[in-house]
């Protein structure tokens, strides 16, 4: 079994979504009540949609879901169905949109949401169906939600302007673990077939045979950054992907986004602060290129999804594999960096209670890691409840980030989860960690 079985009691149901359902709307609430209705209405990046857009999606999912699908109602307003599916329309045009205003967005989200605390109240959790088992489907809104709260918090990261939000500083590291650990080779549990609120894509668990590794106990930190990019690491073809080469060759990149030098010292804006580059923080805003990049120059490589997935679950005392690094029990503060508590990745070597078996901190919260690997369905993957969730964004376009970033809420991370994104994204909170091949007498110990 590779995570515990969700509380079998109706009540506790009811109570974990609900739960879950209100921490994501007073997140949702921060992040769009924090700046003016100009803000809200503008579009700070072509790559992102307008925060007003954001929050009416959230409302209209919602509605789809919950009120719609397990409830049976009928549509509330179904004429802005299309404007705010996001299939239908890229960002790039959604300003263009009939868009509701901000007041409309914001009552017809608390609308929803009074009908859908009834329908909670009154579904049958077990046996109705798997939308509604272990209450599956308020908990994929409760993650849905909390993904355009991530998303949004990137919105507000784009955003030129004075800092709208605060939040304190992380916990210190109380100081590096060794370099790298190995992690012996053999088979271990990937994904889940337990997790009640898993999505398609983490689903169903199956075996890995993984061949031994050295993976980095830190991600990389913003320090080691500088020494590639001292090097030369932009300047020089052979440590790129071709493709990564020709896209950094074309826009002019020479730093992680948000970089710029100035006076000598390299700088960096972090929602509307500027700051110079801490060195000590795992590095931000970096490609897949950039991450894979890098790797080259130090020797080593990104790790493969199935890598870094068992160096976060396996328990090689027991063979078994952990929701989490630390064990089963959902993250506290001491754990792991999650839900926008902070605004900022902690230190390298912090959360020393989050620890892997194997020794790797920081594998949950931070910074989402790119792997090496493209985004493909586990065996024996069924779509689940609907194709667009997973399956269109399945093959050699998209590579997987692992792990969550400090923007991300504990519903929507766990150590089956999977994010994916194009390798020339930046914009997001996303960092890496390398790895290296062991030699065969290694990987015997």
């Amino acid at each position: 079994m590779t995570a515990p079985e969700a509380p079998a009691d109706p009540a506790l149901l009811r109570e974990r979504a609900l739960v879950a359902l209100t921490a994501a709307r007073a997140r949702t609430r921060l992040l769009t009540t924090c700046v003016d209705d100009a803000e809200l209405t503008a579009q700070h990046s072509p790559l992102m949609s307008p925060l007003v857009w954001d929050l009416a999606h959230i409302g209209n999912q919602e509605e789809q879901w919950l009120l719609r699908a397990v409830a049976g109602r009928e549509a509330m307003r179904p004429e802005i169905d299309s404007v705010y599916d996001a299939f239908e329309h890229p960002r790039a045009e959604r300003p263009t949109l009939p868009l509701l205003t901000p007041a409309e967005s914001q009552r017809y989200a608390a609308d929803v949401r009074g009908r859908v605390l009834d329908v909670l109240e009154r579904t049958p959790l077990h046996g109705a169906g798997p939308l509604t088992d272990a209450a599956f489907a308020f908990g994929m809104i409760a993650q849905h939600e909390q993904q355009h709260d991530e998303t949004m918090l990137i919105t507000h990261q784009l955003r030129r302007g004075p800092a709208a939000l605060t939040a304190p500083e992380p916990p210190p590291s109380k100081g590096l673990p060794t370099p790298e650990v190995l992690v012996p080779g053999g088979p271990f549990t990937m994904g889940t077939s337990t997790e009640p609120w898993a999505l398609d894509n983490e689903r169903p668990a199956h075996r890995r045979d993984v061949a031994a590794y050295w993976i980095d106990t830190t991600p990389v930190t913003c320090g080691a950054y500088l020494n590639f990019m001292a090097d030369g690491g932009y300047t020089q073809s052979r440590w790129w992907d071709p493709a990564g080469w020709a896209h950094i060759t074309e826009h002019g990149i020479r730093a992680p986004l948000f970089w710029r030098e100035e006076g000598g010292q390299w700088l960096r804006r972090r929602f509307g602060v500027t700051e110079p580059v801490p060195v000590d923080e795992p590095v931000l805003h970096v490609s897949w290129y950039e991450a894979d990049a890098y790797a080259r120059w130090a020797g080593r490589r990104l790790p493969t999804e199935a890598e870094w997935e068992k160096a976060a679950r396996h328990d090689p005392a027991t063979g078994r594999s952990r929701r989490y690094p630390w064990g089963d029990a959902d993250p506290t503060p001491a754990h792991a960096n999650l839900g926008q508590r902070h605004l900022r990745p902690a230190p390298a070597g912090a959360y020393e209670a989050g620890e892997s078996p194997y020794g790797v901190r920081q594998l949950i919260g931070d910074v989402w890691e790119w792997t090496a690997s493209d985004f493909l369905p586990h065996p024996g993957f069924v779509a689940f409840p609907y194709r667009e969730y997973s399956e269109v964004f399945f093959g050699p376009g998209h590579k997987v980030l692992r792990g969550g970033s400090f923007a991300v809420d504990q519903v929507a991370c766990r150590g089956t989860f999977r994010n994916w994104d194009y390798p020339v994204r930046r914009q997001i909170f996303s960092g890496f960690r390398t790895a290296r091949d062991a030699s065969v007498e290694e990987g015997a110990r």
